[in-house]
């Protein structure tokens, strides 16, 4: 069985079921939604489909993405991501994990985002 580990450098510091999920955050400037959906695969996280509702300061809308009910949808053509990498600092906000339409901030699995550790891994693993 394959789960979605977070962490950093390898270091487990969360395990969760192998489910997909959508990834979600707030433009730190923009304050627009950023939403993007996974599957947790032996070769690691495939990006499905993203969103965003709108743009702004370093936020274009990707050639090809198509406006559907107030954000633009597009697929990005990437190989399976292992790791992950999140940029993740107090004065940014945290990133949301949501499956079956329930999203929570990475917070409450991780604690809040810390100055001393700004980044978060997520990757697919072997739970132990």
């Amino acid at each position: 069985m394959i789960a979605l580990c977070l962490g950093l450098a390898g270091s487990v510091w969360a395990t969760l079921p192998g489910e997909p999920f959508t990834l979600a955050w707030r433009h730190s400037v923009e304050k627009i939604r950023w939403e993007e959906d996974y599957r947790v695969t032996s070769a690691g996280l495939r990006l499905d489909e993203a969103r965003v509702r709108g743009s702004g300061a370093g936020m274009e809308i990707p050639e090809g993405a198509v406006l559907r009910d107030g954000a633009w949808h597009y697929r990005r053509d990437l190989p399976p991501l292992q790791p992950l990498r999140l940029g993740r600092t107090p004065e940014a906000g945290d990133y949301q994990l949501c499956r079956d339409g329930r999203c929570r901030d990475l917070a409450h699995w991780l604690g809040p985002p810390r100055a001393d550790r700004p980044a978060v891994e997520l990757w697919s693993c072997s739970p132990d």
